[in-house]
């Protein structure tokens, strides 16, 4: 019926578990049990195989998700530094600007200088239309500045 244990004596706690003797032993019920459980555990044993593969494959993706993120954030630097530099030439270009602008009012004024000489040599009318020009030549400018502003 039973196996004997290594110990001698019979074992009825325990009825055969291998398919064969499942089919020569008289107390199938139980047997039948048994078995069912041994198949279940060996199931699952099975499935901790495979649970144990999807882990392994789920550490190795999440690797590669964490390589992707730090790739992703080196990108993002990058981008900043490139921006910064953009920042840094279009101060340079605005010191320029600034530049060019002092030159033009220290020629503006070099004229003024002259022309007050030439204004007291000249007749009333004549004054009144360099005054005119001198407003268009001021208006001018600052359409140039709002122009300047606009670019930007």
């Amino acid at each position: 019926m039973g196996r004997a244990k290594e110990g001698g004596g019979r074992n009825v706690s325990q009825p055969p578990t291998s398919t064969n003797a499942l089919k020569k032993c008289s107390r199938t019920n139980t047997a039948r049990e048994v078995f069912a459980r041994k198949g279940k555990r060996e199931r699952g044993r099975s499935r901790d195989g495979e649970r144990e593969r999807n882990s392994k494959r789920e550490r190795e993706k999440e690797r590669e998700r964490g390589r992707e993120r730090e790739r992703e954030r080196e990108r993002e630097r990058e981008r900043e530094r490139e921006r910064e530099r953009e920042r840094g030439r279009e101060r340079e270009r605005e010191r320029e600007r600034e530049r060019e602008r002092e030159r033009e009012r220290e020629r503006e004024t070099g004229r003024e200088r002259e022309s007050k000489k030439v204004r007291e040599s000249k007749s009333k009318g004549e004054r009144e239309r360099e005054r005119e020009r001198e407003r268009e030549r001021e208006r001018e400018r600052v359409r140039e500045r709002e122009r300047e502003r606009g670019s930007e």
